[in-house]
């Protein structure tokens, strides 16, 4: 028996499904950590677990620890400690030290968490990577601006998605910036070269410190333009040929760069641009898998479960590599307009037949929604076929013909 504590602060869906695919292991006796109550969680959930602890804040070491001991005094001796949320990796790894617990260990996590030591190990292993620096101060910022120019995007240092992340075009934007919200000593960002081009996810799997299986997605635009302006629509496609030349070089990169970074066994999520002149740069990577709907996609491209694909690599370290056999797209879908709630959901009846037969996964939201705020949006089109273009065809018709409208 492998006894396994999950901690997942919140019931939210994306997560309680890997808190049941981890349960649902051959052999893993699951407990669980959260703030919210274990009634929170759905029943499904709740039967399969084995412990439950609640605890304030899971983001705290102190009371990490507490409540992986407590439920190994229930469960016995804990073999492993998992969450998927990119902000509480530090923290297990931490617990994971204290413990004694295998894993990622703490100076792991931190190069995955903090982007300037990831820049850093980037560097020392020669990954190609955006100019960057960790700015404190006013000055800082100026000395960034006189070395690499404008524009450039600001970063949180350990932020997750292109969260309060944004880009400085102009002069007059740099002072509005500084004179609003400058970085400041115990609230440093990261300074980063804008790169123009083509972006990325490269999705992989390292067993044992070696790489052994990568996914590949393009974004259409980047998340951070999706950010920029409120009435794209935007798109992931999955193609199906990763084999051909033109992502030859971008596979070598990717295991290069994950494993530079120290991952010995686990999934990671990659962003990375092809720059108008043929160029790949890493922008960065998270020790956990990806969200924004990415497993559900993998899982259609290459018709395997990946959320039970990662729950026996995370628990038995064991993982089948699957085969890519489908192209595969999302549509997210943006509530646009002036409002604070949806009020309607235009143009379903619109999307031709041929669109409608390619697809597979659906989730709309409802009227009386809060708009998310987010480049994922409020719901989402899946789209499947064995031509990559088909798919991007698909996609763009979706976008253009069905409308969630704010009121």
């Amino acid at each position: 028996m492998t006894n396994v504590v999950f901690v997942a602060p919140y019931a939210m869906a994306a997560t309680t499904r890997f808190v049941d695919a981890v349960a649902h292991v051959p052999g893993a006796r699951v407990g669980l950590v959260s703030s919210d109550p274990i009634e929170a969680f759905p029943p499904a959930v709740r039967l399969a677990v084995a412990g439950h602890w609640r605890t304030d804040d899971c983001l705290d070491v102190d009371q990490l620890t507490v409540a992986v001991q407590r439920l190994g005094d229930h469960l016995g001796s804990i073999d492993r400690l998992q969450a998927i949320l990119e902000n509480v990796q530090v923290q297990l790894a931490a617990v994971r030290q204290r413990l004694g617990i295998p894993g990622m260990t703490v100076d792991v996590a931190e190069r995955f968490r903090d982007k300037q030591l990831m820049k850093q190990a980037f560097e020392a292993a020669g990954v190609p990577c955006a100019r960057s620096r960790r700015v404190s101060s006013v000055d800082d910022v100026h000395g960034f601006v006189g070395d690499v120019g404008l524009p450039f995007v600001a970063k949180p240092l350990a932020g997750a998605g292109a969260r309060n992340t944004f880009r400085i075009d102009r002069g007059d934007q740099l002072d509005g910036w500084l004179a609003s919200a400058p970085p400041t000593g115990p609230d440093p960002m990261l300074l980063e070269e804008f790169v123009a081009g083509e972006e990325h996810s490269f999705d992989s799997v390292v067993l044992d410190g070696q790489p052994c299986w990568h996914s590949i997605g393009r974004y259409l635009p980047s998340p951070l333009a999706v950010l920029e302006h409120p009435w794209i629509q935007w798109c992931v496609v999955l193609p199906r040929e990763i084999d051909r030349p033109e992502y030859a070089g971008i596979v070598e990169l990717g295991r290069h760069a994950v494993t530079a970074l120290g991952l010995c066994t686990g999934l990671s999520h990659m962003e990375w641009f092809r720059r108008p002149d043929g160029q790949l740069v890493v922008s960065e990577v998270g020790a956990r898998p990806p969200g924004a709907q990415f497993m559900t996609l993998m899982s259609v491209a290459h018709d395997v479960d990946m959320y039970a694909a990662w729950a026996r690599l995370v628990v038995d370290e064991s993982f089948d590599p699957p085969v890519r056999r489908h192209a595969v797209g999302a549509a997210y879908l943006r509530a646009q307009g002036l409002g604070h709630s949806i009020v309607a959901i235009h143009g379903l009846d619109r999307v031709s037949t041929e669109t409608t037969a390619r697809v597979v996964d659906v989730h709309l939201p409802r009227p009386g929604d809060a708009p998310s705020g987010t480049y994922e949006g409020e719901g989402h089109v899946i789209v499947r076929d064995h031509d990559t273009a088909a798919v991007e065809a698909a996609l763009h018709e979706i976008v253009s013909t069905i409308r969630v409208e704010l009121g």
